[in-house]
């Protein structure tokens, strides 16, 4: 699970300061503000991970089949009027599975534009209990190895250029002796960390009113959620202890939302081909042929299943396309599934009453206030900012945000004049 997060020069942002994740972590605010940047920065580095090029400093992106972005260049990264020096970090800490060799850490890399235009790490550095390990760039592309607090590098030289972001190369790791390892397990822990983020962006596919099905289980859902019903799929039909698990589970949050009594898969006939059926007050239709809320939140509810525990979530506006009762569910299944799962949730989202409803669970002491954060972005000219919602043990927000979901109060009194003022002309 990452524990914190912070981003300094990043596109929108000049310094997030330190920002606290939970299991259960929420960004709210106006459009364009700088929410779907958070997380951004950390697709960033799990598509630099999982770069089949050792060698580079950070991914980019621009392959339309692996990467989940494609950032532009250096300076579609960096904040626009960072003065010198120009560069921008991404830092953050986490903490992991207790039985692995490094359970938990710290990861901070800062990066610059190299010669070519490209982007080159200006430092790394991480760490994990009292041990410290920072790659420091020099001249010409060369790198020194600094341990803990030493007045003076291990070694240097542009053999030491670290790679994905994220380690050193064999030759640092050799030339580190008895700390080599440790830094090889720590560098692996941040690695695994960042290889299970799960993405669904928030446009996701239409429903189709029938599926191929290659008897196989699929290694992911996709950004889009392209993946869902193979899932389902493979949940219904693939032989095994957890057959129909996943199935089961999607369908009993699609009661909860009132939206559908069961879902089900059908073969066509003979055929490798599948339908997703809806049954409803007794009549049943194809998945096309129901409202495209459905579909919609359909990976959503999958992936939630679906990804191993100990992974964290990534949405971007999981209530699109959903009635106001199925928006606030969405709330008590991610306090659910956290809990139950091992599973952290990072969302952004736009939903006054997925928000509220996380207010009444934080009140029914289904949640704790620390086990979940809530954050409102928001524009202050052209830097974003961020502001931490104090709530309290029922829930309730000590620092409301000036323009919160709008002016509801503002807009009750307003209704309540009008009347009045109605009133009056009628009896006049």
């Amino acid at each position: 699970m990452f524990t914190k997060l912070r981003l300094t020069n990043f596109k929108a942002w000049q310094d997030t300061g330190d920002i606290s994740l939970k299991p259960v972590s929420m960004l709210l605010g106006t459009n364009s503000s700088g929410k779907s940047t958070l997380i951004q920065s950390l697709l960033l580095l799990k598509q630099t991970v999982q770069s089949p090029d050792r060698s580079i400093h950070l991914n980019l992106g621009g392959d339309e089949i692996n990467d989940l972005f494609n950032f532009g260049d250096f300076g579609n990264l960096l904040r626009q009027g960072a003065s010198h020096p120009r560069q921008f970090s991404i830092q953050f800490s986490f903490k992991g599975n207790a039985s692995a060799r490094v359970n938990e850490g710290d990861f901070s890399c800062s990066y610059v534009q190299n010669s070519l235009g490209g982007v080159a790490i200006q430092e790394l550095d991480v760490s994990t209990d009292d041990r410290r390990f920072r790659s420091i760039r020099r001249k010409k592309g060369a790198y020194s190895i600094v341990v803990d607090g030493e007045s003076q590098p291990r070694e240097k030289g542009r053999h030491l250029s670290p790679e994905r972001s994220i380690s050193l190369p064999a030759q640092a790791i050799t030339m580190l002796g008895q700390d080599g390892p440790l830094l090889e397990d720590l560098s692996l822990a941040i690695r695994r960390e960042l290889e299970n983020i799960v993405y669904l962006g928030p446009l996701r596919r239409k429903p189709e009113r029938d599926y191929v099905w290659n008897k196989s289980k699929p290694g992911e859902v996709g950004s889009d959620g392209h993946r869902a019903i193979d899932v389902l799929l493979a949940s219904a039909l693939m032989k095994g202890e957890d057959q129909n698990r996943i199935i089961e589970d999607v369908s009993k949050w699609l009661v909860r939302m009132k939206v559908a009594d069961k879902l089900e898969v059908k073969q066509l006939g003979r055929s490798t081909h599948y339908e997703v059926v809806i049954h409803r007050d007794g009549v049943e239709a194809n998945l096309r042929d129901v409202g495209i809320g459905i579909s919609q939140v359909l990976p959503v509810l999958t992936i939630a299943y679906f990804v191993p525990g100990g992974s964290t979530i990534m949405l971007e506006e999981p209530e699109i396309h959903l009635h106001p009762l199925a928006q606030s569910i969405l709330a008590e299944l991610f306090v659910d599934v956290s809990k139950e799962r091992n599973v952290q949730f990072i969302v952004e989202t736009h939903s006054e009453h997925l928000f509220r409803r996380m207010q009444t669970l934080i009140a029914k002491q289904q949640i704790m206030p620390d086990e979940a954060a809530m954050y409102f972005v928001e524009r202050d000219d052209k830097a974003a900012r961020m502001r931490p919602l104090e709530l309290d043990e029922f829930g309730r927000v000590k620092n409301w945000p000036e323009g919160f979901f709008g002016d509801a109060l503002g807009e009750t009194r307003e209704q309540a004049r009008l009347m009045f003022t109605r009133q009056q002309e009628n009896k006049a």
